[in-house]
């Protein structure tokens, strides 16, 4: 898949968004949790990507562990994070037979899709290490596996060779330039929790991802001037910019 076909599919995905919503009106979000699983690598950090199946939910994409928070999930759960603590490591174990602990992950981040989404899921993110590699994926929402350092992750997918939604690409994006896993964690754990609740725009380039913090953020227009908060979903390559934020 060229570049210019990964941006034709994400504008055809973003078309197909606005048709079902003005068909069926907006869906609400369902929580969920995901988990980078993070290791040390003979070539520096490494994170499990997980490719799911075509069948489902975002088919055929590359993703970290992670899944809706059930019921059960919230049984002995203080509050709806220490519910998705649970789930993201419920889920971890369920896809790949990893044995997280729910309470040392580091939670960085929680993203809302646009309510013009088919599937929306409001999804807590967290981040934890393991030792070593061993894991086992179920075969059934996940096909197939593979650790990659995240630079090798984001650069096979700007030549089209994976998929990765927006949440996904940003991880990867935030913790490229983190050398290890300790590191990589007290980072994300320094770092203010980002909260994005997404709105997507048109430009003749591809589609722009906006969020809080970005000029052009509550009238959906990227040529606001100001400060910036967005993802640019271009042929020429994704581009996050956010400089609109305080650290």
């Amino acid at each position: 898949m060229s570049a210019q076909d990964r941006v034709a599919r994400d504008k055809d995905r973003f078309d197909e968004w606005i048709r079902y919503a003005a068909e069926s009106g907006e869906t609400p979000a369902i929580p969920a949790a995901t988990v980078i699983v993070l290791r040390d690598g003979a070539h520096g950090l490494e994170t499990l990507m997980l490719r799911r199946n075509s069948k489902i939910a975002f088919g055929g994409m590359w993703v970290f562990p992670g899944g809706r928070v059930d019921e059960a999930d919230r049984v002995d759960a203080a509050d709806e994070i220490d519910a998705a603590r649970v789930a993201a490591s419920r889920e971890a174990g369920e896809e790949a037979a990893l044995a997280l602990t729910p309470g040392e992950m580091v939670m960085f981040a929680h993203w809302i899709p646009p309510p013009i989404a088919p599937r929306r899921y409001a999804t807590w993110f967290f981040a934890a290490g393991v030792d070593g590699s061993t894991h086992t994926i179920d075969d059934g929402e996940i096909v197939d596996s593979e650790w990659m350092t995240p630079q090798r992750c984001l650069a096979r997918h700007h030549h089209g060779e994976i998929e990765l939604a927006p949440p996904t690409w940003v991880s990867l994006h935030t913790i490229r330039e983190q050398t290890d896993v300790a590191t990589a964690l007290e980072f994300l754990d320094r770092r203010p929790a980002r909260h994005h609740a997404t709105r997507i725009a048109r430009s003749d380039d591809g589609p722009v991802a906006l969020w809080e913090g970005d000029a052009g953020y509550a009238d959906i227009d990227i040529s606001a001037p100001g400060p910036r908060h967005r993802l640019e979903m271009f042929a020429r390559g994704y581009r996050y910019d956010d400089s609109g934020l305080s650290e």
